[in-house]
């Protein structure tokens, strides 16, 4: 028999393998130049855990409750967990399936018949006759088993194990945006307070200078239009004021979002926003971008998944053998049920069947797979293509921001010095309210730019921290 099945699977093999598609090997046509290959990232600074990069309490604080309770982790989470069933599932299809059944019916066959002859003629019951109404009783396990030959069930697994490991680097993909996110919006935060606190503190001097210039009127040395433009000046600083604090509202409730929580107070460092230093990351484009991006290597996986979809699909068109076989009691009563040997039954047998007229579905299945191979390496050279794009752009704007605000700094000390020197020439009546209250806007301008650069260049060192792959370890 073994002879036989062997022979049977060479001559079927011979016959649908003639007419079975070839796979062709797709390989990607990106070339990561030299230059790019060759600045590693020696320091290793890009994929250090953000506990050790991140020196603020609060602010690990808050990345610890965001990997906790974050809404978009937790889907990302049930993907993992549904990738893990389907590879339990593919390893579950290359083992025999056993089960144990049981079964109860009722024939009535013609008498005219072959089987109803024989019956009729049956002595089976000493002394009775067969009943017209002929039950059946069986209890029995049963199992089948598909002999993997051409590796198709094993492909299938395989391609189920690379979107498992896919959806987990999805899902550290997830943390690390998340860890960039939390982090950018608390300095968001820091940025409103400094904010509103340097125009708190220009609407104290704008009320000191109204006070002035009321003064100076009772004396006759300013008109009723210096009073009234100093006044207006104070009002709009302080309109200004309460448009910083709906800020600082919507972006703690921003980052409660992130955090998976009710709106709430944000705690945060009361710190001198300006001397907080960036997050150190070496520069340059490093070679382990490509281990340490989660996005790339979650595309390259899933490129891997796609080439044993399509082993698998090219395998279907080969024979299929089956095997089964079924063992237990059977009989017409429920008294000699279990009586032995008569009522054992037990069979085994295989199946072998091939694909030969008709394999159109076969054949759109595999056309298909290669085309979601190919769809998926074309994606996978995107993704590395913007991964290399992203951390360009992110190294010139960290040295192009930061020459900015170097340049903005000189500009807001600049400024000071001509307040103070306007004041006192205003004192004097040496100038007129009108260059006071010049200087003070373009101060209050420049203070509150100088901020928001400054904002900017943190906010460049974290993308560029999630752009090199780090946050998720």
């Amino acid at each position: 028999m073994n002879k036989l099945i062997k022979t049977s699977l060479v001559l079927a093999a011979v016959v649908v393998g003639c007419s079975a598609p070839k796979v062709s090997e797709v390989k990607s046509s990106l070339q990561i130049p030299e230059q790019y290959q060759a600045q590693a990232d020696t320091s290793n600074s890009a994929i250090k855990p953000y506990r050790l990069l991140f020196t603020d309490p609060n602010l690990v604080s808050l990345i610890d409750i965001a990997l906790k309770n974050n809404q978009e982790l937790q889907r990302a989470l049930q993907e993992i967990e549904i990738a893990r069933n389907e590879v339990r599932a593919r390893k579950g299809e290359l083992l025999p399936a056993v089960g144990i059944g049981a079964a109860a019916e009722v024939e009535k066959v013609g008498k005219f018949t072959s089987q109803g002859a024989g019956d009729e003629s049956t002595d089976i019951l000493p002394g009775k006759r067969v009943p017209e109404d002929l039950t059946d009783y069986s209890l029995g396990l049963r199992a089948s088993w598909e002999v993997d030959i051409w590796k198709k069930l094993r492909s299938a697994k395989k391609a189920a194990l690379s979107r498992y490991l896919a959806e987990v680097e999805g899902k550290n993909f997830v943390i690390t945006n998340l860890v960039a996110e939390v982090a950018e919006r608390y300095y968001e935060l820091q940025a409103l307070d400094a904010q509103l606190a340097i125009i708190d503190a220009n609407v104290a001097l704008q009320q000191n200078a109204l006070e002035i210039v009321k003064v100076q009127k009772e004396a006759a040395r300013a008109t009723a239009l210096a009073v009234e433009k100093f006044a207006a000046e104070v009002a709009g600083s302080q309109q200004r004021a309460f448009f910083v604090k709906q800020q600082i509202t919507e972006t703690e409730n921003e980052l409660n979002f992130l955090l998976g929580r009710f709106p709430q107070p944000i705690e945060r460092s009361k710190i001198d926003f300006l001397t907080i230093e960036p997050l150190s990351i070496q520069r340059g484009l490093p070679s382990q971008l490509l281990e340490n991006r989660p996005d790339v290597r979650q595309k390259e996986l899933e490129v891997t998944a796609t080439r044993f979809d399509v082993k698998a699909a090219k395998a279907a068109f080969y024979p299929r053998l089956d095997i089964g076989g079924a063992i237990g009691f059977q009989s017409f009563r429920t008294a000699s049920l279990f009586t032995f040997p008569e009522s054992l039954f037990y069979n085994l047998g295989t199946d072998l069947v091939a694909p030969l007229i008709n394999r159109n579905a076969l054949k759109a299945a595999f056309n298909s797979a290669n085309s979601r191979q190919l769809q998926a390496l074309i994606e996978y050279d995107q993704t590395l293509l913007r991964a290399f794009v992203e951390v360009a752009n992110q190294q010139a704007k960290i040295e192009n921001l930061a020459n900015g605000f170097s340049r903005q700094l000189e500009q807001v000390n600049a400024l000071n010095r001509a307040i103070g020197a306007s004041n006192e020439l205003f004192k004097s009546a040496r100038v007129d309210y009108f260059e006071v209250l010049m200087t003070q806007r373009d101060a209050l301008e420049a203070k509150l730019e100088l901020v928001e650069t400054k904002q900017q260049v943190l906010t460049a060192s974290i993308i560029m921290y999630r752009d090199l792959g780090g946050g998720w370890r």
